[in-house]
């Protein structure tokens, strides 16, 4: 009597498995390729951290710096000093921070940075002038008022505006805004003087650079207010103005801030129109009219000349680089706590 072994084949999988599987590889790969790009970020922004810091603040690895020459008058020979330590062992942070006269340049070499502080955000604030009223009622405009063909054209064209180089602005300001506009205004019916790189100049490119910024993202801020609280208002005899300003616009403060904030950011990093149309005068000032000089544009100034590597002047680049990057950190932050504040969420 003989008996039949049966074997058990492996189970073939259905196209509905393999499918699933597939996209669960997928997934993966997506998730691993998200993850090292922030991995990315993260180490790249460590790594500049890590540069400032050895360049500015403490270098574990640096060589020892050349001993210290003094004049006659007890200030420092910098020119016999062709490799020194990081910048704020040499210099102060009293005289940093203290100072008015900013001449790393020169033989007798200052190292106040309050000059470029006070460009930087002059040219900041003059463009913020231009550019958030601007650029918040056109986010009106076409989140409101203006019709899908209207929206449809404008929006290009503002898109067109948002990629222009910056050189452009520059020149712009340099070429039109101050001998066309500025002068005739302000130098020939007031009489007061306009320098040919100024300060205003500057701050009018720079606004008109953050208009297409603030107006897209307060468009996105205004348009995700519910249809419901406009409807509301309407039922209630508002008129268009009365629901913009008093329902629309409120609901959609916090993203108004925040594409504030971020333009004002942006105002306070540019660097090739500030430099070409604001100057390169380090002299501290509070009148627009006259040439500036910003922290971007002295940072472009000195690595475009002869600059020794090493040097104190090599130095002060870093350094007004982690006073920029200072500054744009605590705007960021500033940025999330205001929407963390006051974010409406709608069901």
């Amino acid at each position: 009597m003989s008996t039949a072994s049966s074997s058990t084949a492996d189970p073939v999988p259905s196209p509905l498995a393999r499918r699933f599987t597939l996209l669960a590889f997928q997934e993966r790969c997506i998730e691993t390729g998200l993850f090292l790009c922030a991995a990315l970020s993260i180490l790249t922004t460590l790594g500049i951290l890590y540069v400032l810091v050895t360049e500015v603040v403490y270098d574990p690895f640096g060589a020892p710096p050349d001993p210290v020459v003094q004049r006659e008058d007890g200030s420092i020979d910098w020119s016999r000093r062709h490799k020194v330590g990081p910048f704020f062992q040499e210099v102060s942070l009293r005289e940093f921070f203290g100072s008015a006269q900013w001449t790393p340049q020169y033989s007798r070499k200052h190292f106040g940075v309050l000059p470029l502080l006070v460009g930087t955000f002059l040219v900041a604030l003059i463009g913020a002038a231009v550019g958030l009223p601007v650029g918040l009622l056109t986010a009106v405009y076409l989140a409101e008022y203006a019709s899908p063909r209207v929206r449809g054209w404008v929006k290009p064209i503002l898109e067109i505006l948002a990629g222009v180089p910056t050189v452009v602005y520059g020149y712009f300001g340099l070429a039109f805004l101050t001998p066309y506009v500025l002068k005739p205004v302000f130098q020939k019916w007031l009489g007061w003087h306009v320098d040919g790189f100024n300060a205003l100049s500057a701050g009018i490119v720079v606004g008109i650079m953050i208009i297409p910024v603030i107006s897209s993202l307060s468009e996105d801020a205004l348009r995700a207010v519910p249809r419901s609280l406009r409807e509301a208002g309407y039922a209630l005899g508002a008129t268009k103005y009365d629901v913009s300003v008093r329902i629309v616009i409120p609901a959609a403060f916090s993203g108004i801030v925040a594409a504030f904030l971020l333009a004002l950011a942006r105002a306070i990093g540019e660097t090739m129109a500030v430099t070409i149309a604001g100057g390169q005068s380090s002299e501290l000032t509070f009148n627009p009219l006259r040439a500036t000089q910003s922290m971007t544009s002295f940072i472009v100034n000195i690595s475009l000349g002869d600059t020794p590597t090493g040097s104190i002047e090599y130095k002060s680049l870093y350094a007004v680089a982690l006073c920029l990057f200072v500054v744009t950190l605590v705007m960021n932050i500033i940025s999330q706590l205001v929407m963390r504040r006051y974010r409406e969420v709608y069901q």
